[in-house]
């Protein structure tokens, strides 16, 4: 029952943030000048998809031990998902008010989500090696994400 409400944790932090992203993907973002190595949109969401069942897996992996390491790790595993949950908002649904400042915004807030990652990945490795590898495709798309942030702060 606990990695259920770990994965149903997950998907409301993917609905909730999807819904900035579906909200601007045909209005602004459509016209955007993007990175030549953008992924086709379908890509995101099969991503996210399997990104966010792994961080699920990872953090009931960890919670399950129930130790004082485990409750800092936890920690850490809920500041990144606070800051997950930040970012598509402000990349997309910022950008129609504040333009560019709102990708420079997130591009700052994708910066902190990857080294929070990180540390939620230094911190549950020890704990379970099996959580800690869960998490580390987690890393590699969100500096594959800035890359794409920092493309559209930097050309639009």
């Amino acid at each position: 029952m606990a990695l259920l409400g770990f994965l149903a944790l997950s998907y409301a932090v993917s609905l909730l943030g999807s819904m900035a992203i579906i909200g601007n993907a045909s209005g602004w973002y459509a016209t955007a000048n993007k990175a030549p190595w953008t992924p086709p949109g379908w890509v995101f969401g099969s991503v996210w998809t399997v990104l966010y069942t792994a961080m699920a897996i990872a953090s009931w992996l960890v919670w399950r031990q129930r130790s004082a390491h485990a409750r800092g790790a936890m920690t850490a595993y809920g500041v990144q998902m606070l800051l997950n949950l930040a970012w598509a908002p402000t990349f997309f649904g910022m950008y129609p008010v504040w333009g560019h400042a709102a990708l420079w915004l997130a591009l700052l807030l994708i910066a902190a989500l990857a080294l929070a990652v990180t540390a939620t990945v230094i911190r549950f490795g020890p704990i379970s090696t099996t959580a800690g590898l869960l998490m580390l495709p987690y890393i590699s798309w969100i500096v594959f994400s800035a890359s794409l942030n920092f493309y559209a702060a930097a050309n639009n």
